[in-house]
Order: structure tokens, then C-alpha cells, then sequence
């Protein structure tokens, strides 16, 4: 482990030439190194600091394609490094924390192994639940594990406020549980869509939003009803930013003022180059710093 360290290290000294591409209100910050260079976001310390990661897949199962899926707690370990000098207060992670299983027994080790490499970090977390999660769980079995009450809820934290929501039912309000889905038809339900508006109506803060499965336009990635829900995030005039996983890739998309930021999946590729996760800063002003790490982006965008 400390030779994958030095060299990831002696990466990211050499990654430090950063190149700048604008792109309307966003700036895209190349291979930005962590505490790297001068802030383009605020000089002022950050209201909000948070670590992310996503798709971890984790499983004892052997590799299949690109997807590595006993890696991932190497991987974690090393985001767990640099997140030890970010400093976050709260750790995110979007979703598939597990890959499928046959039965719930083994799926329970998988998680059971999982959230004790999330434990060593030390850090107050948050789950979006991914299809994979409950693919052979039901959620509250996925939520025992993880230790958190709901699958959907909000909190506030240094004066932003964060919504996390869960888009695993089907079209007809069914929860995902116990293989009874099309990963291809995710929903918000009905239900959740209430509470949504009643949050964010109850809520002048600048908002984050955390869900796995996107809300911006990307086809069957996205959230069946994803169109409702951006109207809604819209409406509330105050949605900074969603984060949200799935499709294992680097995008982003400005639609009606919000960004939508999909990151990289951890479970892609062999370690160590092909990891991916990133530490984010939000400030009072509405600006919002995300350094990448590894196959992760980075960007600034300021409000």
C-alpha cells in the first residue's frame, strides 16, 4: 500500500500544471491537486466541506469487465488519505455502496465488510441508496447496515442545506427490493415528491442535493420523473448543485441555473490510476469547489 502511496503522490506533484477551460459559469479545473495552488472559488474559508465517492460495487466476487469490484476497499483506503488532509465534515456517498448477490446473507457481508473500511474514516456520512443496494436487500435492511434512519431526508450544515433523495422505486410507487425491479424504470415516489416541495419551501438556504440515479437529461440513467423533479428544484430558485452517480461517468450539465454533476464510479478499472472520488468545498457566496482525484474532474463554479 505505501508504494500505490508514492506513487500517487509523485502523480499528483507532476499533476499540478493545471490547464483552464471556461465554460459559461463553469470553470474546468485539469488534474488539480489536493491543496494544490490559490483558490479560484473565494478567499475566504469554505461555510461547508464535504468528501464524496460513489459506485463502489463492493463484492468478494471476481473481476467482470471493467469492474473491479474487490479493489474498491483499496480504493477507499486511499481516498481515506486524502481526506484525512481536507478535513470534511461529512462524507457522501451516492449510491451501489455493493454490488448484487444471490441471496440477502451474502449481500449482508458485502455491506457488513464495507461500512467497516467507511468506519476507519471516522467521518459522519450520508447513503443514497442505488438499485445495487437493495438489489437483494430491502431498504431497511440496506439502512440498518449503514446505520441511518430514512432513505430520503435533509440536514443543514454551516448554513447550506443538503437534501439527500432516494429515486429507487418503480413507476408504480414500489419500493426496489429483493430483485422486483427494471433498473431502467427509477422514480421519486409520489410521496417523495411531496416532501420535496415542502422541504425546499421551507428552506431559504443555498441547497446541495445528493441522489444515485440522475436527474439531469441522460437517458435511461436518469430518473423517469427527473423533469418533475428539476421543475421543483427549479421553483425553490435557491438548488445550487445535485450530485448524483450511476452511469459510472464524468459529466455535467447546467439546466434552469442548477449544475448536475455526475461522478466517476470507484469500481471502474484496476488500482491505482483508475480510482476516482473528490473533496468539495461550498461557500457562503454560492460557490461550489470540487477537486477531483485520479479520473475524477474538477471544477468551480461560482453563483
Amino acid at each position: 500500500m505505501s508504494s500505490d502511496v508514492s506513487k500517487y503522490n509523485r502523480m499528483q506533484n507532476t499533476a499540478n500544471r493545471r490547464i483552464f477551460l471556461a465554460d459559461g459559469s463553469c470553470v474546468l479545473l485539469t488534474a488539480l491537486m489536493a491543496g494544490g495552488g490559490a483558490s479560484l472559488a473565494a478567499a475566504t474559508d469554505p461555510a461547508v466541506k464535504f468528501g464524496l465517492v460513489t459506485d463502489l460495487h463492493h463484492a468478494d466476487k471476481d473481476t467482470a469487465g471493467s469492474r473491479h469490484y474487490r479493489e474498491s476497499i483499496r480504493k477507499l483506503a486511499e481516498a481515506g488519505l486524502e481526506f484525512n488532509k481536507f478535513k470534511p465534515e461529512f462524507l457522501v456517498c451516492l449510491g451501489d455502496l455493493i454490488d448484487a448477490a444471490a441471496d440477502v446473507e451474502t449481500e449482508l457481508g458485502y455491506l457488513t465488510r464495507i461500512v467497516k473500511e467507511f468506519d476507519k474514516l471516522n467521518l459522519p456520512r450520508h447513503f443514497a441508496l442505488g438499485n445495487h443496494c437493495v438489489d437483494t436487500l430491502t431498504k431497511a435492511e440496506f439502512l440498518k447496515g449503514v446505520g441511518q434512519e430514512k432513505s430520503y431526508y435533509s440536514f443543514d450544515k454551516g448554513g447550506i442545506h443538503f437534501v439527500v433523495l432516494d429515486a429507487c422505486f418503480r413507476s408504480d410507487g414500489m419500493p426496489y427490493q429483493r430483485k422486483n425491479f427494471d433498473w431502467t424504470d427509477p422514480n421519486l415516489s409520489a410521496q417523495e415528491v411531496e416532501w420535496l416541495k415542502d422541504d425546499l419551501a421551507n428552506n431559504k438556504s443555498p441547497t446541495v442535493v445528493f441522489v444515485h440515479q440522475r436527474l439531469d437529461d441522460a437517458g435511461v440513467y436518469s430518473a423517469k420523473n427527473a423533469p418533475v423533479v428539476r421543475g421543483i428544484l427549479e421553483k425553490a430558485g435557491n438548488v445550487l448543485a445535485v450530485f448524483q452517480g450511476h452511469s459510472h461517468e464524468n459529466s455535467h450539465q447546467l439546466i434552469g441555473g442548477i449544475h448536475y454533476c455526475t461522478m466517476v464510479a470507484m469500481v471502474e478499472g484496476s488500482f491505482e490510476q483508475s480510482n476516482g472520488f473528490s473533496s468539495i468545498s461550498v461557500f457562503e457566496d454560492g460557490t461550489i469547489r470540487l477537486t477531483g482525484f485520479r479520473k475524477q474532474k474538477s471544477y468551480t463554479w461560482e453563483n
